[in-house]
């Protein structure tokens, strides 16, 4: 695993390079831990037939069938299985499966290097999905991956021009078992940087995390878009200087470029000057997350990967064939580094628009693979029936994209309802709006419809105004873990 010294170096390899150390570096893991160790993987090798020897470039990867969340979901609700993603090591399995020199350095090293195998492979932490289109799947770290998470964010860190000596980053993502909050708190302990976590809404509240911005003057500011501009605008109110404010960190769900204007017009008001404003992709199957470089005008240029410790493939979602660089497709993940839960071919959900470049960045010269930063999710995708007729496949993301980036929305809620609640009625789509202050309501309902009209081609059946107080707590923005943005209230039967 490259040390934290290596980085600059290894993100500015030619893409030969890289290509051949991501290579050589998935064979070695699917031939010496993942087949070995993976209940769940070795099955699947051996009903494909396939030795791990013949996994030799990412490209012999479509060999081998998907992982799914449903795969996750049926082994954890196993007892039997419940450890299957799990690499879990024998002397058994390192005799029939490790090279000579590992295997004899395992030997020589004696108790030390023992306690060394017990510390990559024993589970200590778990991180868990947010439970939104399913049951939470739960995540097992061992200390090894830990280390490994630290480093994929302080990488992500510096991607995102953090200097440690200077910086005081406050963590507003909420205090939970998911990868977001506990991923910026160790890649900041991992850079040496002043990392202070509010534990968002539900934990110090909105006021109590501007009573720490007062304190402590941040310079780089992390969190979920949402909370992070609900907080921004009541510093406004409250006359809170955000002066010293140079970099916004926002992840866990899109960030329209609307949404980025409404944050600098706030941080503005604060006393901010230049402020760069970036995304992140990450997911708790992947236990890391990738960032945008900073550009002058907030512009992206994708999301840069850490080919070392993963592969990204994109696929036609409907065939699952493997797509050529730079086209649209579903990104389907494989970790090729680190232990606990591992998976391979993981059908991530997440529909990329312009694929997987690897030509060096025109931002920062990284020749690091990135990910377009256009990013939609299937579980978004509704079909609705709005009419008799039949139904209509509705991307909420689009929705929610449009409504985010008005200027004179200040929050906005997207119900799904059936008519008197009826199974067998038609589908009714409400859209609720916050007008910002001195906006006509009237005048911006009829905006709101039209855009998402001409966006998504569909009408809301009703534009409902609320006041900011109102809708801030149908979000949930201070109690809920995350704002409820999307509320799908139709009978299930």
């Amino acid at each position: 695993m490259a040390q934290p010294r290596d980085w600059n170096s290894l993100a500015r390899l030619p893409a030969r390079e890289l290509r051949d150390l991501q290579d050589r570096a998935l064979a070695r893991f699917v031939r010496e831990e993942l087949y070995p160790f993976s209940t769940h993987y070795r099955r699947v090798f051996d009903e494909a037939r396939l030795r791990p020897e013949q996994i030799r470039t990412v490209s012999d990867l479509a060999r081998l069938p998907f992982t799914t969340k449903q795969d996750l979901l049926r082994a954890q609700s196993s007892p039997e299985n419940r450890y299957d993603f799990v690499l879990r090591p024998s002397p058994d399995l390192i005799r029939a499966h490790w090279p000579f020199a590992r295997k004899l350095a395992l030997v020589l090293g004696g108790a030390r290097a023992r306690e060394l195998v017990r510390f990559q492979y024993t589970p200590n932490f778990l991180t868990f999905t947010t439970g939104r289109s399913s049951e939470p799947v739960g995540f097992a770290y061992t200390p090894f991956d830990l280390e490994v998470l630290r480093q994929a964010i302080a990488r992500m860190f510096d991607i995102a021009a953090l200097d440690p000596a200077r910086d005081r980053i406050v963590n507003l993502f909420p205090f939970a078992p998911h990868l977001a909050f506990w991923a910026v708190t160790l890649g900041g302990f991992e850079t040496g940087a002043l990392v202070v976590p509010s534990g968002g809404g539900k934990v110090m509240g909105t006021d109590g995390s501007l009573r720490l911005f007062e304190r402590l003057s941040p310079t780089v500011v992390v969190g979920t878009p949402g909370f992070t501009y609900h907080l921004l605008r009541r510093g406004n109110e409250l006359g809170i200087r955000f002066a010293n404010v140079r970099t916004v960190i926002l992840g866990a769900e899109k960030v329209p470029p609307g949404l980025k204007e409404k944050m600098l017009e706030c941080l503005k008001v604060g006393g901010a000057g230049d402020v760069r404003i970036l995304g992140t992709y990450g997911f708790t199957e992947a236990r890391m997350a990738w960032a945008e470089c900073p550009t002058p005008d907030n512009h992206s240029t994708g999301y840069h990967l850490h080919p070392d410790f993963s592969v990204f493939e994109v696929i036609d979602p409907k065939t699952g064939e493997v797509l050529p660089e730079g086209q649209d497709g579903e990104l389907v993940y494989t970790g090729i580094v680190g232990h606990g839960t591992s998976v391979l071919r993981y059908r991530t959900g997440d529909l990329v628009v312009g694929g997987i470049t690897w030509k060096p960045c025109p931002a920062c010269g990284r020749t690091l693979p990135r990910i377009g930063n256009e990013l939609r999710r299937v579980s978004e995708q509704h079909s609705l029936s709005l009419t008799k007729i039949k139904g209509t496949l509705v991307d909420l993301s689009v929705m929610g994209s449009v409504l985010a980036s008005m200027h004179d929305v200040e929050e906005w809620q997207v119900v799904l309802s059936k008519a008197n609640d009826d199974p067998l009625e038609l589908d009714q789509l409400e859209v609720r709006i916050a007008p910002r202050h001195g906006v006509d309501g009237r005048e911006l309902a009829e905006r709101v419809s039209r855009d998402l009209v001409n966006a998504t081609e569909v009408a809301p059946n009703k534009v409902t105004l609320r006041s900011l107080h109102e809708l801030l707590e149908e979000l949930g923005m201070e109690s809920a873990m995350k704002e409820k943005r999307f509320v799908d209230r139709r009978p299930k039967s």
